[in-house]
C-alpha cells in the first residue's frame, strides 16, 4: 500500500469528488486540497486518518459533515472557508443536523473498507489512462496534418500501438542499462535510445522504487505530460509520448545532441565553442520560450526550475527548455499556492517566505541563467555581493567591478559589433534579479528589449562597471 506523510494538491484545478482511497494513507500528517473545485461530501474513510494533524480544504464546493478526527476538530475556519455547505462543531460553521444510520450501514462500511486498497491502485491507473485518452483524441485531430519529421516517427502512432514502442525502448536501452544514461535528476534518469527506424530519442525513466516519494513523482509525471501536450515552441523540448507500466514508467522526448548547458559551461573545451553571438542567441531563445509560456498560453504556464541543467542544446547550439516536472499551470481564480520546487541558486528569494508563485519567479531564474551564460559560471557570489544592503562595503566593491573583468575569460574579448548587446543583456539580467517581484520586468518586456537592434557601440566596454548597469537608461 502507498504511504505518504505530506500531500499538497492545492491549486491544481481538481474537480469532482475526493477519492475515498485517500483515507487509506494511514501515515498522512498534512493534507492540503484548497483552491480546487472539489464537490460532494468528505469521504467517510477520512475517519481513519488518525495521524493527520493539519488539514486545509478551503475554497472548494464541499458540503456535509466533517470527519470525526482530531485534525478536523482543531481546524480553523480559514482552513474550511468558502465551501458550499460544510457543517460541524467549528466556530463559523453551522451545526450538522442529527441523522441516524440505517440498519446494515455498519456491514456496508466493513465491505467498503476491504475494497479501499484495490480502489487506491485503480485510482492512479485511471488517472494515467485518462491522460492517454486525452493524447489519443489529440492525435486523432491532427493525424491528417503534414508531419514535420522527414523520417518515420513511431510516436505519431503512439496511442495506437504503444506496446511496440515500449518494447523498442526497453530493447534499445538494454533494460535501461547505465551505459545509456546521459543524465540523472530528482525524479528520474535520462537515457539515449536509438529505435529500429534509426530515430534517436531521449527517455526520462521515473524513479518509482520507493513508496515515500511515489505520489510526488507521479504528480510530477502528470504535470509534465499536461504541460507539454498543451505547448509547442521551437525553444522547448518536444514530448513525443509517455508510458505507464508496472515495470517502467517513462516520458519520451526529442534527443538534442548538444547536451545540457550546465555541462558545456563546465568544460573548457566545449565552452570555447560558445562565442558571444551564440551566447546572445541562447538567452534570446530561452526568453522567447518563457514569453510564450507566460503570455501566449491560457492559462499561463510557470516552469519553476529554469537553470543551466534544464537548458539543452542542439548541434547548432540553439537553446531548448527541458524538464517540466515542476511546472505550475496558473489558475486565474486562485492564489496559486504551492510547495517549494526548483534549484537552489536559481530560485527567487521570495519563495523562502511565501508559497504563492507567479511568472516573476521564472523571471528571476532567467536573470541568474543569463548572468551564468555571460560569466561562464554560476553567478551566486556576484549576486549576493551586488544585492547586499546599499551601505555595505561588499556591495560597493562589487558594483565598482568592471564588466570586462567578470565576462567569461575563456573566449575572445567581444568586438564593438557585439559589445552593445552584451551590455544590454547584462543590464536585463540584473533587472530580472530585483528582490522585489513587482520591480522585475515581465518576459514580454525582456523579449521586447532583446529584439531592439543594437548599432555598433560607442560605449567603451573597458569603462563600464557593474554599477553602471543599474543606472543605464533604456
Amino acid at each position: 500500500m502507498i504511504s505518504f506523510q505530506n500531500l499538497d494538491l492545492a491549486g491544481n484545478s481538481l474537480v469532482g469528488r475526493i477519492p475515498s482511497p485517500l483515507g487509506q494513507l494511514k501515515r498522512l500528517e498534512t493534507l492540503n486540497l484548497s483552491q480546487n473545485n472539489l464537490t460532494g461530501s468528505l469521504p467517510s474513510t477520512f475517519d481513519g486518518l488518525v495521524s493527520l494533524t493539519s488539514v486545509d480544504i478551503s475554497y472548494n464546493q464541499l458540503q456535509g459533515s466533517l470527519p470525526s478526527i482530531e485534525a478536523f476538530h482543531n481546524a480553523t475556519i480559514e482552513a474550511l472557508r468558502n465551501n458550499k455547505g460544510l457543517c460541524g462543531n467549528i466556530s463559523g460553521l453551522e451545526a450538522c443536523p442529527i441523522t441516524h444510520n440505517p440498519p446494515g450501514q455498519r456491514r456496508k462500511n466493513v465491505v467498503l473498507i476491504v475494497l479501499f486498497p484495490v480502489i487506491g491502485t485503480l485510482f492512479l491507473m485511471f488517472l494515467l489512462l485518462g491522460i492517454s485518452y486525452m493524447l489519443y483524441q489529440k492525435v486523432r485531430k491532427t493525424e491528417n496534418q503534414p508531419q514535420e519529421e522527414p523520417i518515420q516517427n513511431l510516436f505519431a502512432v503512439w496511442s495506437y500501438d504503444g506496446k511496440i514502442v515500449y518494447e523498442n525502448i526497453v530493447e534499445a536501452t538494454e533494460e535501461f542499462d547505465s551505459k545509456y544514461c546521459i543524465g540523472v535528476g530528482g525524479c528520474g534518469s535520462v537515457y539515449r535510445a536509438e529505435l529500429p527506424t534509426g530515430q534517436v530519442v531521449a527517455v526520462k525513466k521515473l524513479h518509482l522504487e520507493t513508496d515515500d516519494r511515489m505520489f510526488s513523482i507521479l504528480k510530477s509525471f502528470v504535470a509534465e505530460i499536461r504541460a507539454l501536450t498543451e505547448i509547442r515552441h521551437r525553444n522547448i523540448v518536444k514530448l513525443f509520448g509517455f508510458c505507464s507500466h508496472p515495470r517502467h514508467s517513462f516520458l519520451v522526448y526529442e534527443y538534442l545532441e548538444g547536451g545540457s548547458l550546465d555541462k558545456i559551461l563546465k568544460s573548457v573545451e566545449k565552452a570555447i565553442a560558445l562565442d558571444w553571438d551564440t551566447r546572445i542567441n541562447m538567452v534570446k531563445g530561452v526568453a522567447n520560450a518563457l514569453y510564450y509560456m507566460h503570455h501566449s498560453c491560457s492559462p499561463p504556464i510557470i516552469h519553476r526550475d529554469i537553470s543551466s541543467k534544464n537548458i539543452l542544446l542542439n548541434l547548432d547550439y540553439e537553446a531548448h527548455i527541458f524538464d517540466f516536472g515542476t511546472t505550475k499551470i496558473l489558475n486565474p481564480d486562485s492564489f496559486n499556492w504551492t510547495s517549494f520546487a526548483g534549484t537552489f541558486g536559481y530560485s527567487a528569494p521570495e519563495l523562502a517566505y511565501t508559497t504563492v508563485v507567479n511568472e516573476k519567479c521564472d523571471v528571476y531564474s532567467y536573470g541568474v541563467l543569463t548572468l551564468e551564460v555571460v560569466l561562464g559560471q554560476h553567478p551566486g557570489y556576484l549576486i549576493s555581493s551586488l544585492f547586499s544592503p546599499s551601505s555595505s562595503s561588499v556591495c560597493s566593491t562589487a558594483r565598482n567591478l568592471l564588466l570586462k573583468e567578470v565576462l567569461d575569460q575563456r573566449i575572445s574579448f567581444p568586438t564593438n559589433l557585439i559589445t552593445e548587446e552584451i551590455i544590454s543583456v547584462a543590464k536585463l539580467a540584473l533587472a530580472c534579479l530585483n528582490e522585489s517581484p513587482r520591480s522585475r520586468p515581465s518576459m514580454e518586456q525582456v523579449c521586447k528589449e532583446l529584439s531592439i537592434p543594437n548599432p555598433a557601440s560607442s560605449v567603451e566596454l573597458n569603462m563600464i562597471t557593474l554599477g553602471d548597469l543599474f543606472d543605464l537608461k533604456d
